[in-house]
């Protein structure tokens, strides 16, 4: 019997990247997965993927995560398909670039603060009024490491910032839904090797922070997906406000 049997968990942008192998790990344990994107193709080739290996497990939803009617049609959908929802992963994100401050783009500020701010408020707040529904239920936002080590060249000033407002909102929402059982905790990744990753960054500069990191290499998107999977179980029903860094050890080494 798998971790998540009988669960129900919408992962958000988990049509690619570390969010699908967080979406096959929790089908692998059990789980009903909605996948939801903004990628149709991949998001269809997912499901089909899933529904392969595991029987009828998975549905898929194109999805704007900074729009709440967008929302309303996720939670409308899973609850038609499912009957409830039982775990929320925040995990859709826009990176930034890493411009200086004097160069500040107030419309690229806001377009990633919408995104990864309004979108982590916004998915709570839809999912809330099922979940107290449920014995237990659990919301694991996926932050960063850039929320503790500001480095030029480790995330983009807005990401930052956008992420910094997520850290904050983790711990004010576990305050406030701890009395429906609803445990908000959060995975913050330090150096993993993820699309954004390549991205956004040179392979120089990848190779230069994962140097500094104790275990001297970049960290693996199932590294991410596993410690998702265990604030989403049953096994840590005491765990609620909680940050677990995926870093190797970076920010306790040599911060840039």
């Amino acid at each position: 019997m798998g971790r998540l049997e009988n669960k129900v968990a919408i992962i958000t942008g988990s049509a690619s990247g570390m969010g699908e192998i967080t979406a096959r790990v929790f089908a692998r344990e059990g789980a009903k997965v909605v996948i939801t994107d903004v990628q149709q193709t991949a998001i269809e080739n997912l499901v089909t993927d899933l529904q392969n290996q595991y029987g009828d497990v998975a549905l898929g939803i194109v999805h704007n995560i900074a729009e709440q009617d967008s929302w309303e049609n996720v939670t409308k959908e899973v609850i038609d398909r499912f009957g409830k929802i039982d775990i929320l992963v925040n995990n859709a994100a826009i990176g930034g670039a890493d411009w200086k401050y004097e160069d500040a783009s107030l419309s690229e500020w806001q377009k990633v603060m919408k995104v990864n701010a309004d979108g982590a408020f916004l998915g709570i707040c839809a999912v809330v009024p099922y979940m107290k529904q449920n014995d237990i239920s659990a919301i694991i936002n996926i932050n960063t490491l850039g929320v503790h080590v500001a480095g030029e060249g480790i995330a983009g000033l807005s990401y930052s910032a956008s992420k910094g407002a997520v850290d904050a909102l983790t711990r004010a929402m576990a305050s406030r839904l701890g009395k429906y059982n609803i445990r908000v905790n959060s995975v913050s990744p330090g150096p993993i090797l993820t699309p954004m990753a390549k991205q956004y960054s040179s392979e120089e500069k990848l190779a230069e922070i994962a140097s500094f990191n104790p275990l001297g290499r970049m960290g693996d998107p199932l590294d991410v997906a596993h410690t998702t999977l265990f604030l989403a179980s049953d096994e840590v029903k005491f765990i609620t406000g909680a940050e677990i860094l995926v870093d190797g050890g970076f920010k306790i080494h040599k911060p840039l």
